[in-house]
């Protein structure tokens, strides 16, 4: 093979993540879908000083075939709390849409966009809104709308003529969203050195045990530590040889 397919053989490299920033807000639809995407990066972040605040779309209430969702709301709720402290997140939103059928329109940027002036972030944060995990697995409704959304409100935040019953709730625009992460892409363009945060990571993940131990067999602790750490590694050729949480970092 000559020096130029060598080259070409090599996986594309991720930058790393922007560090200029102090506040995030991370938009994703239900309890867990963090966890499962880039708590081991938050971890990092918090132990930096910066300040991060969730927002998820739901509760989570239709998550636990076993479950009415009237009895898993709280409980899904309180497992999101416990699991953002365990990363160093104090605060955690609810904007009350149903999950399951969350849709994508007005009201959920108008919801996305309040937050973003309520909170002011530079960096904004959100899952995978394309069809498919990858071209492999189906993505979910949800995560589509959510993601989609968010992308957008990072815009609207900022425009006074968008949403201006805002403005006359005392939200002013905020036009300072520099960046818009997403977790879970099949397109990475960056990643943080997932090692600090992964075993914080492990134990912010096992906090849903009631939503994981349906939904699998196996120790929980076992299955949250196997997950994480195999995608962390998986990127690890990406980005130097370390393991990696990735994001698709769109510029604004």
């Amino acid at each position: 093979m000559t020096d130029q397919q060598n080259r070409a053989a090599e996986p594309t490299q991720l930058a790393p993540m922007p560090e200029d920033w102090q506040r995030a807000l991370a938009v994703v639809a239900h309890p867990d879908d963090l966890e499962y995407g880039c708590a081991g990066a938050i971890a990092a972040w918090t132990d930096a000083g910066r300040e991060v605040v969730y927002v998820l779309a739901t509760r989570g209430e239709a998550g636990i075939d076993t479950l009415a969702p009237a009895e898993a709301a709280p409980l899904r709720e309180r497992e999101q709390r416990a699991s953002a402290a365990v990363v160093g997140v104090d605060t955690v939103e609810f904007l009350d849409h149903k999950d399951g059928v969350i849709e994508y329109g007005t009201a959920l940027r108008r919801d996305i966009a309040a937050a973003i002036r309520r909170h002011r972030p530079e960096l904004v944060i959100t899952l995978n809104h394309r069809d498919t995990w990858g071209g492999v697995a189906w993505n979910t409704p949800d995560h589509v709308a959510v993601g989609r959304a968010t992308l957008d409100a990072a815009s609207d935040a900022g425009n006074r003529w968008i949403f201006p019953e805002l403005t006359e709730q005392g939200l002013e625009p905020w036009n300072g969203v520099r960046w818009v992460a997403v977790a879970g892409t099949n397109a990475p363009t960056h990643a943080v050195d997932a090692t600090p945060g992964l075993e914080r990571a492990v134990q912010s993940l096992l906090e849903h045990r009631a939503y994981i131990e349906v939904l699998t067999d196996e120790d929980p602790e076992k299955y949250c530590r196997t997950f994480l750490s195999g995608v962390a590694e998986q990127l690890a050729p990406r980005f130097g040889g370390k393991p990696a949480v990735a994001f698709e970092v769109f510029s604004r």
